[in-house]
């Protein structure tokens, strides 16, 4: 029995806008076998569409869809779009921010106390109690983006695919995409092998800035890179106007908590 391959009366539903598309649907008979269903499918759908008609868009075959729906019987559909060619790129970014614990502010703009008493200074020590600073969450500058790549077999190579394992969760010792050394943290690739033999591989980074010229309570000229640690050490002091015992800030650390990479190895 020949294998029939019809468009069906509800084909051609198209998409417009920035990313256009369009699908066929048709009507496979006189099979049983999913491959041959889906090689006539291929055999009577066109590879390119033109979904205006006027020859200047010719969207590519991307999807072929074929799906049972009784004895010798297929729905076959055939999907068409923008498919990125191998050596572009798509981006997409996010300035959201990212969330830091802080115990210190940049300024203290008002003190108030009760009648009689004078309320003591902590010089920018956020939710002093007895015993510690509690401090609070804020929301920082932290810039998240993406790259999606699409690399020849050539470039993804075990040594690249191992290269991309190392250098997850490093932070760039060089400078990298326009951000200085020590603000770009490398969070890590996915990627997978498409039908035209290349690579879709999505990069993921955060940005955070560097700083230089802090101060928290006395203590002046604090430097920071991006993904560096800051910490503050308090003890106890004595507020003579407050006459009271208060928790200050006498020490400031820096620590370095990610380790450091060439992330141009990644060569993107």
């Amino acid at each position: 029995m020949p294998i029939e391959c019809v468009e069906k009366f509800e084909s051609r539903q198209v998409t417009t806008g920035r990313n256009p598309s369009v699908e066929l649907r048709y009507t496979i008979r006189g099979t049983n076998d999913d491959i041959e269903a889906r090689d006539a499918l291929l055999a009577n759908s066109p590879v390119m569409y033109d979904p205006w008609g006027n020859g200047l868009l010719f969207l590519p075959r991307d999807t072929v869809t074929v799906q049972p729906v009784g004895d010798l019987l297929w729905e076959g559909i055939v999907r068409y779009g923008p498919v990125p060619q191998t050596e572009e790129s798509v981006f997409s970014f996010d300035t959201g921010g990212g969330t830091q614990h802080i115990t210190h502010s940049l300024v203290t703009v008002a003190r108030y106390a009760a009648p009689g008493k004078t309320a003591p200074d902590f010089k920018g020590a956020i939710g002093v109690t007895a015993d510690s600073v509690e401090g609070v969450d804020i929301t920082v500058p932290v810039y998240q983006f993406a790259e999606t790549h699409y690399l020849p077999d050539s470039v993804v190579t075990p040594e690249y695919k191992a290269t991309l394992f190392w250098l997850t969760g490093k932070v760039n010792n060089s400078a990298f995409k326009g951000f200085a050394v020590g603000e770009c943290l490398f969070l890590g690739a996915a990627g997978s092998k498409r039908g035209c033999g290349d690579w879709e591989i999505t990069f993921r980074f955060a940005a955070s800035p560097n700083v230089t010229n802090l101060t928290i309570g006395d203590i002046t000229g604090i430097t920071k890179k991006g993904w560096e640690y800051l910490w503050v050490r308090y003890e106890d002091v004595e507020d003579t106007v407050a006459k009271a015992l208060v928790k200050r800030p006498v020490a400031v650390y820096i620590e370095q908590v990610y380790p450091y990479g060439d992330l141009n190895l990644l060569g993107i």
